[in-house]
């Protein structure tokens, strides 16, 4: 292991120069087919198999999970997957996982029995709203680094780069796909993916841009950019971005939040709970908005008001109202805390669900939720978002489309540096 951390740090220091324009990482974004969530792969890369593992990217988890089993070894190793290590309750990485404690998970008081070699956390798993203990554990992430344009092996291959994560029973994948076999935690937390790796090469912060088909490959990158896409290779996507502050409710929120001052369809304003700013949480857990039973009636009104003369047909669940798909969305502004407006396009407000229906993609939460508004990701597909974690701030683009883009522009052929 010394020998291993030598030659790291050596490869390290060596590398600099040469992979110096190689200030981020990315990683490729499938929609998953069952569930409409995005995934990626166990690899962190390009899937090469049809039976590839996958982990559900999740904007509220604290940490990486998956499926797998902590092996302990007495020889020194490291280079190999399967050499992992326990973390010990008394670390500050141990401290971390436990302040993000979900109050619905099982106690951790076991120390007892275990005593300090082990850090048990409770993985959560969103789809089925279960979590189990487990612990925390040290493994190897062997990323594709990039330029912006397309991805290298960059300078830590074939090592990997050391994060922590938790192993999970395979009881906990119940409800999830076949092939997905945990979560990588996306959040503010200090143990997500995004934070873990700016500690060691990359800014604390990250794009995403989800596919819309279940064929393509979307990409999120962690990194400062730029970020380029083939269809306008010499254009900076970040220069499309408009920014509004995010909202942390405190130290230890996971989620990220924004404020928006109104919503406009057509033009005309729906009525918002009073009070200044609504907040809207953003989110890769639900497949289409969730509004407030009154916000969802008020935006309904608007948006029938603004088609005009169009008849409902029969709603398809989980929707309740619909129209023939021939029909052109009305144009639908969230006015955002800091003025700039993020337009959601008819491909992102109207689902076509077959049969010549397409059905408003915004679902009735009811009278109780936690939050007013949650976008889903069926509204984040083919836009780019750019969470900037160290100056608290949110970029989003609206639709690519309308610029000639779409979030499958990313060249993935690989390319040596």
């Amino acid at each position: 292991m010394q020998f291993l951390n030598i030659l790291l740090i050596f490869l390290s220091s060596f590398s600099h120069t040469v992979y110096s324009s190689l200030n981020n990482s990315v990683i490729p974004i499938k929609k998953d087919a069952q569930t409409s969530l995005p995934k990626i792969t166990w690899s962190y890369q390009v899937p090469t198999r049809d039976d590839e593992f996958y982990l559900f990217l999740d904007l509220d988890a604290p940490f990486v999970w998956k499926d797998c089993i902590i092996r302990h070894s007495d020889v020194p190793c490291g280079l190999e997957e399967g050499c992992r290590f326990p973390v010990r309750c008394d670390t500050p990485l141990c401290k971390e996982a436990k302040s993000y404690i979900n109050p619905i998970c099982p106690s951790l008081n076991i120390t007892d029995k275990y005593g300090c070699s082990i850090c048990t956390v409770t993985p959560y798993n969103p789809i089925s709203n279960t979590c189990k203990i487990s612990q925390l554990m040290t493994d190897l992430a062997t990323i594709y680094y990039t330029n912006g344009r397309n991805p290298s092996r960059g300078p830590r291959w074939p090592f990997g780069t050391e994060f922590v994560l938790s192993c999970a029973p395979k009881s906990l994948l119940k409800s999830f796909p076949t092939y997905v076999r945990g979560v990588a935690g996306f959040s503010w937390s200090g143990l997500g993916f995004p934070r873990q790796l700016s500690s060691i090469d990359f800014s604390a912060k990250f794009a995403l841009c989800l596919p819309a088909s279940t064929s393509g490959l979307g990409v999120t990158f962690l990194g400062d950019g730029p970020f380029y896409f083939t269809d306008s290779p010499n254009r900076d996507l970040r220069t499309l971005l408009s920014y509004t502050p995010m909202v942390r409710k405190s130290l230890k929120s996971l989620g990220y939040y924004i404020k928006i001052n109104r919503i406009l369809i057509k033009g005309a304003p729906v009525t918002l709970p009073s009070g200044k700013g609504t907040s809207v949480k953003i989110s890769t857990r639900v497949p289409y908005t969730v509004l407030e039973t009154n916000i969802y009636k008020a935006f309904v009104s608007s948006f029938t008001k603004a088609l005009g003369n169009v008849g409902k047909v029969t709603a398809v669940k989980p929707f309740s109202y619909c129209v023939k798909d021939s029909v052109v969305a009305p144009k639908i502004d969230l006015e955002t805390e800091s003025g700039k407006v993020w337009s959601i396009s008819g491909e992102n407000s109207l689902k076509r669900v077959g049969n010549g229906v397409a059905c408003l993609a915004f679902v009735d939460g009811g009278s109780k939720v936690t939050y007013p508004i949650v976008i889903g990701t069926f509204q984040l597909e083919n836009n780019l978002l750019y969470f900037d974690l160290v100056n608290q701030k949110l970029g989003f683009s609206s639709s690519l489309l309308a610029q000639g883009s779409s979030c499958g522009g990313f060249n993935f052929t690989e390319v040596t540096s």
